[in-house]
């Protein structure tokens, strides 16, 4: 059981370490930096010079290359993701192998971790459609809202192998809309990653426009869904800060709930700033990826601290029945 947690904690990691390298893959343009899957440019090991290609390879490789020559730190970043979801893989098999100990004491922690591994599965299969439609917008949003969904259910698989610990959380003097806040809080979460999604297929349309410099001038041609996504962070803040300072009011200094609300307000805090460096500071590429990770640990976060009021709760009716 400590090592399905280990595992689980790790795989968690990971996911989220993938979402970082994608969106350096998105930030850098390197999607098409492997136009073939599950080789890149028919390789296990993709090249690392345009002299290892055949001389007709634009012709062979229209789609990834019909406008561009070979660019090694391209081929070479896209390559790196695809390893680091072959290692995911591997995190999530361990991870199903080791939930059988739940099978005789809590069955639903391993059908958990069946349905990411089944997940994940399709998560590789949907990467290659990824790269088939040429980095189809629609294609993309999907891509990333599915990651968002096995990182959820593998919170839930590790939490609920230590639902018993989670239960000593004292929430009863929370007030009693407080989970309904909290579910509208990650509704909004998941609307504003969506929105910004949109948000980066324009820059990356902008991007190709300007061929990827001149990154200063993006801005006046930005849709206006940036500016309801910029907006909308105005929202997601003070709601949150409302049930922040609902949990500072409500619980004792050492209470995990504490402890969760004051990350997750830093980093809603952090991802405004973010956002404002690339809304200010002409999209630098370092801060895109950041960005992205921020708003899918801000969901994580405030589905763990949902999960954490499940099981408090839990008890609470159990202690006021007794």
């Amino acid at each position: 059981m400590q090592r399905f947690r280990r595992l689980g904690i790790l795989t968690i990691f990971a996911v989220y370490f993938v979402i970082l390298v994608g969106g350096i893959v998105r930030a850098s343009g390197s999607g098409m930096g492997c136009p073939d899957w599950p080789t890149c440019f028919g390789q296990l090991i993709p090249p690392t010079s345009e002299a290892e290609l055949p001389e007709n390879y634009h012709e062979i490789y229209a789609v990834g290359y019909a406008n561009t020559d070979f660019n090694v730190i391209k081929t070479w970043t896209e390559y790196l993701n695809r390893l680091t979801g072959v290692t995911i893989g591997f995190l999530i098999m361990l991870t199903l192998w080791a939930s059988r100990a739940y099978l005789k004491t809590d069955k639903a922690v391993f059908y958990l971790s069946l349905s990411v591994f089944l997940l994940v599965g399709f998560q590789g299969w949907l990467g290659a459609m990824v790269v088939k439609s040429h980095l189809h917008p629609l294609m993309i949003t999907v891509h990333m809202l599915l990651a968002l969904f096995i990182v959820a259910l593998l919170i839930y698989a590790i939490a609920r192998s230590q639902q018993f610990s989670l239960q000593n959380i004292n929430s009863s003097q929370l007030p009693k809309h407080f989970k309904k806040v909290l579910i509208a809080a990650m509704g909004m979460t998941l609307l504003q990653v969506a929105m910004g999604t949109q948000v980066r297929e324009a820059v990356d349309i902008i991007a190709l426009q300007h061929d990827y410099l001149d990154r200063e001038y993006w801005r006046s041609s930005f849709p206006i869904i940036f500016y309801v996504h910029r907006s909308f962070s105005a929202v997601i803040l003070f709601t949150n800060l409302w049930m922040v300072w609902k949990i500072h009011q409500s619980v004792d200094k050492d209470n995990l709930l504490l402890k969760l609300s004051y990350s997750l307000i830093g980093l809603i805090i952090t991802a405004i700033l973010a956002g404002m460096a690339l809304d200010r500071l002409g999209i630098p590429p370092v801060v895109q990826p950041i960005h992205l990770l921020i708003a899918n640990l801000i969901f994580g976060l405030q589905f763990f601290i949902y999960i954490c009021l499940h099981y408090a709760s839990q008890t609470n009716k159990t202690k006021l029945f007794d």
